[in-house]
């Protein structure tokens, strides 16, 4: 058994992952133009600065369903004894567009909808890496 790839915070990341290991979602927040930008790049895509100086900031983690699939078969090692997942693209409330994809954690045989209400949850994977995901909105 392969162990599942763990996330590898850098200088640029440390923040959004700090949050995480707290349960708390953040997304990068761009300090000229305040827009929100998910992964964040060095520039900024709403107004192409190419000095965002990205700053990460909690946010609900409430959005609704856009698509999704159920994996079926590990394509990365260490998810082999995972499948199958369901994967959702999620577009959170804060800002229109602003897409997040992680694991709907309710299971695979799930009946989702577009336009469904999400949450984010958080797996802990180890004791200092915690992966967001997501469930519908009023399950556990």
């Amino acid at each position: 058994m392969t162990a599942r790839p763990l996330p590898v915070p850098d200088e640029s990341s440390a923040q959004y992952w700090a949050h995480a290991r707290e349960h708390v979602l953040s997304v990068a927040r761009c300090r000229h133009c305040d827009r929100f930008t998910i992964p964040p790049g060095e520039t900024c895509p709403h107004c192409l600065t190419s000095e965002p100086r990205f700053r990460f900031e909690p946010v609900s983690g409430r959005g609704r369903v856009r698509s999704w699939t159920v994996i079926r078969r590990a394509s990365l090692l260490g998810f082999t004894d995972e499948v199958p997942y369901l994967l959702v693209d999620v577009e959170l409330d804060e800002q229109p567009e602003l897409r997040m994809i992680g694991r709907l954690v309710d299971g695979p045989n799930t009946v989702v909808h577009v336009g469904d209400p999400v949450r984010v949850t958080f797996e802990d994977v180890t004791a200092e890496i915690a992966v967001p995901a997501f469930c519908l909105a009023g399950h556990p």
